[in-house]
C-alpha cells in the first residue's frame, strides 16, 4: 500500500469516483467526490483524491479557488514561483487567472478540498514535465 493510501481513501470526505470527465487534463489518476452544489449561490465543493505521482495540468480559473489539504501530501505550484508541499490543514488561495497545477507527490496519495465560487470557466494548459516534476522534493 502506497504511503497514506488508506488516509485519503477514507477520508470523512469521501473518496469519489475515478475523475473521468476531466482525466485528459490530469497525468495519473484522480478521483472526485462532489460534497456541494449550489447553482443559486454559484458554489461548488469538490474532494479531489490523486494517486501518487498525479497531477493536473497548468490551468488558470476565471475566479477564486480555495485548496484546503485534508490528508496525504501533495504540491501545489504558481508560474514563476516555487512549487509548495501541502499537508493536511494547509489552505491555499488561488486568485483569478492565475496559472497553476497541484496534485500528489511521487510517493504519496493526496487529497484536498477544492473550493470554487462563482461562474469559472477554467483554460486549461500544458502538462507539468516529467523533467519538473522529478526535481521536486
Amino acid at each position: 500500500m502506497a504511503k497514506n493510501e488508506e488516509e485519503v481513501k477514507n477520508s470523512v470526505f469521501g473518496f469519489g469516483e475515478s475523475n473521468e470527465a476531466f482525466a485528459e487534463f490530469f497525468k495519473g489518476t484522480s478521483y472526485l467526490k462532489e460534497l456541494a452544489l449550489s447553482e443559486e449561490a454559484k458554489t461548488a465543493v469538490h474532494n479531489v483524491s490523486f494517486e501518487p505521482g498525479c497531477r493536473n495540468n497548468w490551468h488558470k480559473h476565471s475566479v477564486p479557488q480555495i485548496l484546503i489539504a485534508v490528508a496525504g501530501e501533495g504540491w501545489y505550484q504558481e508560474e514563476g514561483k516555487p512549487a509548495q508541499k501541502m499537508v493536511p490543514g494547509d489552505v491555499i488561495i488561488v486568485n483569478p487567472n492565475t496559472k497553476h497545477w497541484h496534485g500528489a507527490t511521487k510517493d504519496s496519495w493526496f487529497a484536498h478540498i477544492a473550493v470554487m465560487i462563482g461562474d469559472s470557466k477554467n483554460t486549461w494548459l500544458e502538462p507539468v514535465s516529467d523533467e519538473e516534476y522529478n526535481k521536486l522534493g
